[in-house]
């Protein structure tokens, strides 16, 4: 395995120009978090929504759990028109940001107080298209890379991966759409989402700029929508649904297997948790809400962003394994300066300091997560078998963590206690951790010297 071991050397990585792709797609997947995440929860938490009704409707982000029921169907079906026009991977996010731009503009035209469900309904067509692209962008980032460049790029194309993606949720999107709504300018979020339609275009047009990966040798019999009669269902179905499961299972075999599946679920359920109640504790420990597009989004975002090329290098010398076991205790440690913040009150120093050292590692673990994912990923099953994988970790992140606010609601806002708990939660994960540290050696000689 090649190693890099000097800032120079990463910097000569990054020149690689796929790498801007990369972070334009990023940006495209992050971006929507604040869509269906932030700016929702800010406008619901207005409109005077309890805690549990916050985390519950946060439940939205479940679609990213189960989007690979239809990652198959992103794999191989080339959409009419747009394939021809922009291949398979592009045309698939240029067909989810468009679908994002219409459910947006829709909301602009509604609100909570009125309309609650529509709302919910809207927000939820924004996840699940949100959802829909992630398939195809994590697709793109690994078919990017010939199969000898995995070592050496797959950390680097996580870090600028994570990077993106902050951008789009952090310290340009999110910073700029909740700054929007903030004291200053002070936009109705209606209004908020009008102008973030207007920068869905802009996002379009570039994506129309970047190139497309080189489709696989089998991807020659991808299914064309609407042309029914060239394929028989049943033998499709088993070929691109079923086969991608079986094939990692054999791959990998049924113990490792199915211990990477279980700590994908529990690794990060304590930062999922805490992730989204973040808003909703700034705002009733005393923060304004150009003080949290301030620090939480741009400062934080930048952190995490910068810490993702350094979590790279790190990743990439000393390995994931050891690089999410070191992330996943500071991570927790980190939780307890939140506990400390919810006793001290709006500390902007405090908030600050927070931020620094919960991002620094929330990148380590990040670009350390995205590697460990790719490296079980095929490379004929990419979109697939990714997220399938990427799915279940979403599932603790969402779904499990939607009953974060009535944990608090239970606890009757002991934010501090609350913050303790996660810190517990990644307990499981480490256990875990060691555990399939102990199982790959054997896997790793396998996809070394593979069998006739």
């Amino acid at each position: 395995m090649s190693t890099v071991t000097s800032l120079s050397d990463a910097l000569r990585q990054l020149k690689d120009i796929r790498f801007l792709n990369i972070l334009l797609l990023g940006f495209c997947s992050g971006f929507p978090w604040v869509l269906h995440g932030s700016v929702l929860t800010l406008w619901l938490q207005q409109s005077g929504l309890s805690r549990s009704a916050i985390g519950y409707v946060g439940a939205i982000a479940t679609v990213y759990a189960i989007n690979w029921v239809w990652a198959p169907f992103v794999d191989r079906i080339r959409l009419p028109w747009l394939y021809r026009w922009l291949g398979q991977r592009r045309s698939w996010i240029v067909l989810c940001q468009s679908v994002i731009v219409l459910a947006v503009i829709s909301l602009s035209t509604t609100s909570p107080s009125n309309n609650l469900p529509l709302v919910s309904l809207l927000a939820l067509l924004v996840a699940i298209a949100s959802a829909t692209l992630d398939i195809a962008v994590d697709a793109y980032r690994i078919t990017i890379f010939h199969q000898d460049e995995m070592d050496e790029k797959m950390p680097y194309a996580a870090a600028v991966s994570t990077t993106g993606w902050w951008a789009g949720y952090g310290f340009i999107g999110g910073a700029i759409a909740v700054a929007l709504g903030g004291e200053s300018i002070g936009l109705a979020w209606s209004q908020v989402y009008q102008v973030i339609a207007l920068m869905y275009l802009v996002l379009i047009a570039l994506i129309l700029k970047v190139s497309e990966p080189q489709a696989p040798p089998d991807d020659r019999d991808g299914l064309v929508a609407g042309e029914s009669q060239r394929f028989e269902l049943t033998q499709w179905l088993q070929s691109y649904v079923v086969q991608p499961f079986r094939e990692f299972f054999n791959r990998c075999g049924l113990q490792l297997a199915v211990s990477v599946l279980l700590l994908l679920l529990v690794f990060r359920l304590g930062e999922g948790m805490l992730g989204r109640m973040s808003l909703v504790f700034y705002v009733e420990v005393g923060f304004s809400t150009d003080q949290i597009s301030f620090y939480s989004k741009f400062f934080g975002g930048v952190v995490t962003a910068v810490f993702s090329l350094l979590a790279a290098a790190l990743n990439t010398r000393f390995g994931v394994i050891r690089g999410l076991f070191f992330a996943g205790v500071a991570m927790a440690a980190a939780n307890l300066l939140y506990a400390l913040l919810a006793v001290v009150g709006p500390s902007g120093n405090l908030l600050m300091l927070t931020l620094l050292i919960d991002n620094f590692f929330q990148a380590f673990a990040t670009v350390a997560f995205i590697s460990f994912i790719s490296y079980f990923t095929s490379r004929t099953y990419t979109g697939t078998q990714y997220a399938l994988m990427a799915s279940i970790s979403n599932f603790g992140r969402t779904t499990l963590a939607a009953g974060s606010g009535a944990v608090v609601d239970f606890l009757n806002g002991d934010w501090s206690f609350f913050f303790i708990l996660t810190t517990l939660m990644v307990i499981p994960g480490l256990c875990l951790l060691l555990w399939v540290s102990r199982l790959l050696k054997p896997f790793q000689e396998r996809r070394a010297n593979p069998g006739p």
